[in-house]
């Protein structure tokens, strides 16, 4: 059974994964908006990942008899200025993300609740990935987005992402 101040936590994190959709459909629709849609695509299917990170945590809580509390999600407020402003917000949220799934683990360890380190091992592995590819689409445009073919060429290449769900088993 899990720990009550587990399951609490978890639960902030189911709602704060599916903000983390909200968030990056936000920055995909600017994109769009800009007609820059290899941008959209891939914060596009990076909200398709948050979902799916939100449904994993939701299935842990329901799989050990948690319940599960779904909780209000507010909707972005970001202006952009420019066209690395979403990528600098992707990068600072996730970050964000690490620190939470961090604050999860370190409340497991705590209660040496051995099962909810092991499932968030998976996610401590994750958000290393996100940091770094948000953070590597910052210094594709800092390096290249400021001239209109450089910026095409990132557009394209990010184009090309295509949705993979999650492989963490339950």
């Amino acid at each position: 059974m899990l720990d009550k101040i587990i399951v609490e936590k978890i639960n902030k994190q189911i709602n704060f994964e599916f903000y983390s959709a909200y968030v990056y459909l936000d920055i995909s629709n600017y994109y769009a908006e800009n007609n820059l849609n290899g941008f959209a695509n891939w914060f596009k299917i990076q909200t398709q990942e948050e979902r799916d990170h939100a449904m994993l945590f939701m299935s842990y809580l329901q799989n050990n008899s948690a319940k599960v509390e779904l909780g209000d999600i507010k909707a972005p407020k970001f202006v952009y200025e420019d066209f690395r402003q979403p990528a600098i917000e992707a990068f600072e949220h996730e970050v964000k993300v690490t620190a939470a799934i961090h604050d999860i683990y370190g409340a497991a360890y705590e209660l040496k609740d051995f099962r909810t380190m092991q499932f968030l091992d998976w996610f401590v592995k994750e958000q290393s990935e996100e940091e770094k590819n948000t953070d590597d689409i910052i210094k594709r445009y800092d390096l290249f987005g400021h001239d209109a073919k450089g910026l095409y060429l990132i557009d394209s290449e990010l184009a090309s992402r295509v949705y993979t769900p999650p492989t963490l088993v339950i």
